[in-house]
């Protein structure tokens, strides 16, 4: 059944049969009718947010009873819808609390909790106490995956002992660089979502260093920091044939184009909600020596992309140069984090690839597809690639030699 549109009053001008306001105007109704005050919950994260830097809000997020609330991993295998998410997300609660970023070489009650909730390998059972009753709003960003109302924190306490995993504990206790305590935890099995906490609540790193990181900076903080470990590897591997890649999740396709060459890393972003218009796009690139500046203008995407390619080279024991596709649809309505992103990129390498003869047949295959798919004229792309610009001079150099 179609909702009427009430963005653009029922005429369905942004090309959806549904109403994003709509969706998020059901899960306001069931948050405000169940929202308490006190309660007794499980506590699964930790959110810190980035506006008055050095001095932030660091919120437990929280919901009565956990049902998956904050489980991306679980939620892309499983196959979870936007509107299933956003329901789950906006039952949880943020109980917000100041800190500075400092406060984490401190001993600190709400700061410990907030390590330990972070650190455990299952939600935390918790005692919440507001200073008022929750009242709905989602909070959605693109980094970020949205969650609920953000509540001052009254008071708090963790009710049972956290089930904190053994390599986590020595890794945390021992005093080493955070970027080494990513890298032992990543290659012990412990994923990125898992990681993004402890580095964000300050358990990770020198005790002299260690300070509390806003989420969405500590997400992409981490994707850097096991793409650069996995890269060491790759770097000594041989050079993966012309190879194609393409899958998607929520509405985020992903064409990952290999090339036979040393490391290097372009990604283009582009809106294909119409075929009416040829939607204008983002990129940033990287060479093999990577790049020194924050990729502004494809942002944290352009790492958690760079992550998942990074995971199936070192799985095939192959290098190469990475020309990364993204097109964004109709379909995914709603920003629920760069992990969409991430399992997106992740789909996609998982794939069968398509291997080819040569860089041009895998060209035009590109062409093909992405004008099929998405009615776009891939040219526009292709004609603005450093890679592929690269690419070509390099070829004339070599033909010299």
């Amino acid at each position: 059944m179609n909702i009427r549109c009430l963005q653009c009053k029922g005429r369905h001008l942004c090309g959806r049969s549904f109403c994003p306001i709509q969706a998020k105007i059901s899960a306001q109704k069931k948050v405000n009718i169940e929202a308490k005050q006190d309660y007794f919950g499980e506590s699964p994260n930790v959110f810190v947010g980035h506006y008055g830097y050095p001095n932030l809000n660091v919120g437990f997020l929280n919901v009565e009873e956990y049902n998956n609330h904050d489980a991306p991993l679980l939620w892309s295998k499983e196959g979870y819808d936007i509107n299933r998410i956003i329901d789950l997300r906006s039952q949880l609660i943020n109980s917000q609390f100041k800190a500075e970023v400092k406060d984490a070489r401190k001993s600190d009650k709400l700061i410990d909790m907030g390590k330990e909730i972070a650190m455990a390998s299952e939600p935390v059972d918790v005692e919440i106490n507001l200073e008022k009753v929750p009242h709905f709003n989602l909070n959605f960003g693109q980094e970020t995956a949205p969650h609920g109302p953000s509540v001052k924190l009254k008071k708090a306490e963790i009710t049972e002992n956290p089930k904190i995993p053994n390599h986590v504990e020595k890794v945390v206790d021992d005093d080493i660089k955070a970027t080494d305590g990513l890298n032992l935890l990543y290659d012990k099995g412990f994923d990125e979502q898992y990681l993004t906490k402890l580095l964000s609540v300050g358990t990770l790193g020198m005790q002299k260093d260690k300070k509390i990181v806003p989420t969405r900076w500590s997400i992409t903080a981490v994707d850097d920091s096991l793409f650069k470990h996995l890269l060491e590897s790759i770097k000594q591997y041989p050079e993966i044939d012309y190879s194609a890649y393409f899958g998607s999740h929520l509405g985020n396709y992903y064409l990952i184009l290999m090339f036979p060459d040393a490391w290097s890393y372009e990604l283009f972003e582009t809106y294909v909600g119409s075929a009416e218009y040829e939607w204008p796009f983002s990129t940033d690139y990287e060479g093999c020596n990577g790049r020194k500046e924050y990729a502004s203008n494809t942002a944290g995407g352009y790492y958690a992309a760079r992550l998942a390619v990074a995971e199936k080279l070192a799985e095939k024991k192959r290098q190469g140069s990475c020309l990364c596709l993204r097109f964004i649809t109709n379909e995914y309505w709603a920003p629920l984090g760069v992990w969409v992103v991430r399992e997106a990129a992740r789909n996609s390498m998982a794939s069968k690839p398509l291997e080819f003869g040569s860089k041009e047949l895998m060209l035009n295959y590109a062409r093909h597809i992405v004008k099929r798919k998405f009615g776009y004229n891939l040219d526009n792309i292709l004609g603005k690639s450093i890679l592929l610009k690269q690419s070509k001079e390099q070829t004339k150099l070599m033909s010299f030699l």
